[in-house]
């Protein structure tokens, strides 16, 4: 299926480009960006007035999961970041347990698996239970992808 996205503010850092053209994707993959594109044979997506960027990182946030899903969780934080135009988000490791092992750190990557909306890095805290008195198990959650 090809989709073409037409007459977008195309913001593109890696090509230094801030220009209106068309975005053409085929089978999931973009094939051209910018300039003027053949719309036969495709859904067309009138982007004017729009800017269509890569997608964003947002490096500071708080999902709030485990412990405090009443204030967020995983599902509509990440969900909340895609409506913005997020496509990964970094949570920080203050959650109830504090993100400080390599099980807590498993089992956070395992619920961003299961209902995660955009990617999620997850940051692991650098002391336990952030008290600043003793080192969390960095090593362990390093190894695990922290």
């Amino acid at each position: 299926m090809k989709l073409v996205i037409k007459n977008g503010i195309i913001v593109n850092p890696a090509r230094k480009q801030h220009e209106k053209g068309d975005i053409v994707i085929e089978n999931g993959k973009i094939l051209s960006i910018g300039g003027t594109a053949d719309t036969e044979g495709a859904e067309v997506y009138d982007a004017n007035g729009l800017f269509v960027a890569p997608g964003l990182i947002d490096m500071h946030v708080h999902l709030r999961e485990p412990g405090q899903e009443a204030k967020e969780d995983i599902h509509t934080g990440t969900q909340a970041a895609a409506a913005g135009g997020i496509t990964r988000v970094a949570t920080m490791a203050n959650t109830k347990p504090v993100i400080d092992n390599a099980a807590v750190f498993r089992d956070v990557l395992r619920r961003v698996d299961e209902c995660g909306v955009v990617k999620v890095s997850v940051i692991g805290a650098l002391s336990k239970n952030l008290e600043g008195k003793q080192l969390s198990e960095m090593g362990d959650m390093a190894a695990e992808g922290a």
